[in-house]
């Protein structure tokens, strides 16, 4: 599957990304996937090349661009529970700085990047994203409802924003939780709030998950919770999306 490396002008500057889609000359699909804190890394490139195998255009943006190119801090090979203290600690500064203003600023970029992609077929987007990538596929969601039919997000903290957050979604949505993030009284009232959009939704614990369980990088990776996000995510895809 090839994978494309690009620059995407921004309000701020150009933030470098890659796309991976399938390589038979033809236009699919665009979806825009954001990385979970950690960012831009071998296993990013893996799912982006996986999804993209199924048929659609999957670009990828370094969230962080501001403060340099991805990685924007250097990454062990496997983040385990020695190493994850000193990462997260070099990260948090950088999420906490990564506000809503620069969140819809930069979505607005990557929308109309990856529209204009000549692999990139006419009609809707879906966003998808990890951890915090998961709360940004959601406010992108809720600032292009014209645009973005499908939004789904993993282990990601999607109600932080509160219940009038996620009133102004139109698109079609998973949320996949992990047991350790989300108790099911907070499922509950997560999904009553979804109900009260009025939106077509699944949303629900992964059972025996911790934090981060799609990320084969982690301690947090759990192989049948990764298989149950492709069971979700693709026939979401599948119906939201239209294939030329």
């Amino acid at each position: 599957m090839p994978i494309k490396m690009l620059q995407i002008p921004t309000a701020d500057g150009q933030a470098d990304a890659f796309a991976a889609f399938p390589d038979d000359g033809g236009r699919h699909p665009g979806v825009l996937m954001y990385a979970d804190g950690f960012g831009i890394r071998p296993v990013l490139r893996e799912l982006a090349g996986e999804l993209a195998g199924h048929g659609y255009y999957v670009l990828v943006p370094n969230l962080f661009y501001r403060n340099g190119p991805a990685p924007v801090i250097e990454l062990p090979e496997y983040i385990g529970e020695e190493a994850r203290p000193a990462v997260v600690a070099r990260l948090m500064p950088l999420i906490e700085a990564h506000t809503t203003r620069r969140v819809l600023s930069d979505a607005d970029a990557y929308l109309t990047f990856l529209t204009a992609q000549p692999e990139v077929c006419a009609g809707p987007v879906a966003v998808t994203g990890y951890c915090i990538g998961g709360l940004l596929a959601t406010r992108t969601a809720a600032a292009h409802p014209g645009q973005v039919a499908a939004l789904a997000a993993f282990h990601g903290p999607v109600g932080a924003d509160g219940p009038d957050s996620l009133a102004g979604l139109t698109a079609e949505i998973h949320f996949g939780h992990a047991e350790g993030d989300l108790t099911p009284e907070a499922l509950s009232r997560l999904n009553r709030v979804l109900d009260a959009a009025g939106v077509a939704y699944t949303s629900e614990i992964y059972p025996g998950t911790v934090h981060g369980f799609t990320m084969s990088d982690t301690d947090a990776f759990n192989s049948a919770a990764l298989q149950l996000h492709w069971d979700r995510l693709l026939p979401l895809l599948g119906r939201a999306l239209t294939k030329s």
